[in-house]
């Protein structure tokens, strides 16, 4: 019979193993045309799945601006939340950060890191892997603010000043999330006069996807696709405002009356 040092020692040394792994986990590598593809083996029988996301996501980014991205990536699957948090901490230099539920992706100029989307169902809330529309427009947001972080002065969005609203509005735009159900949210809110008086706190609203989405989609019909191309380089909203020839209280004004005017005649 073994004594309980011995046993103790077993489970201890185990425990340091378990710990080592966690730390230092095993990426396999898959090199694809504009990015590299990088999961841990538990998802190697997933990869295929995922790789068709990304790659009709980045089709789709790409259509949109009739343009490829400029650099290749990496894109990260973590095979849960742990793991993306550890990266995150990491990469924003907070050790302490933990992120949300409803946190399961970021994308930058360099990369995109995602939890396995197979394991959405109990590593996050509010995002469902089954319903296979929605988990395709996460997945095109995300590139969509790789493509965006490749042109932008700030690759990461760290250095943004009042542009919140229109990063994260391009990518809800661009990857088909701004659907009637959220353009509806928000002649809701022009009716009733519950908009933010100013672009910097569209960002902070409940509806903050619905608002910021809804202003870049103005912008794209009312200037143009090859306007909107040119705001991509900016990281300060006076040279948003200086490059459309316009001042807040007058793009605010115009952009409620083109959703207004788009809800009865579109």
């Amino acid at each position: 019979m073994k004594s309980k040092h011995i046993i103790f020692s077993i489970l201890f040394s185990s425990l340091l193993f378990m710990g080592w792994k966690t730390i230092n986990q095993e990426w396999l590598t898959e090199i694809r045309k504009g990015y590299t593809l990088k999961y841990t083996p538990s998802d190697k029988k997933n990869k295929k799945e995922y790789r068709k996301l990304i790659e009709n996501g980045k089709s789709s980014v790409e259509f949109f601006f009739s343009d490829t991205f400029k650099k290749e990536f990496e894109v990260f699957v973590h095979p849960n939340r742990l793991s993306l948090d550890k990266a995150w901490q990491k990469d924003w230099n907070m050790p302490d950060f933990k992120s949300e539920c409803w946190m399961v992706a970021s994308g930058v100029a360099t990369k995109l890191d995602v939890i396995s989307p197979k394991q959405w169902d109990k590593e996050a809330c509010e995002h469902v892997y089954s319903d296979s529309q929605k988990t395709q427009q996460l997945i095109t947001h995300e590139l969509v603010h790789v493509y965006h972080g490749q042109l932008n002065i700030s690759p990461d969005f760290s250095d943004v000043q009042g542009m919140d609203w229109f990063v994260e509005g391009l990518a809800t735009y661009v990857s088909g999330q701004c659907d009637s159900k959220r353009i509806a949210e928000v002649q809701k809110a022009i009716a009733e006069n519950k908009t933010p008086q100013s672009l910097d706190q569209f960002w902070t609203s409940k509806i903050k996807y619905g608002l910021s989405g809804s202003v870049v989609m103005f912008i794209d019909k009312t200037y143009g696709r090859e306007k909107l191309k040119t705001l991509l380089p900016l990281n300060k909203k006076s040279d948003l405002l200086t490059t459309l020839n316009t001042t807040e209280s007058e793009l605010l004004a115009a952009w409620q009356k083109h959703i207004l005017e788009y809800s009865t005649g579109q």
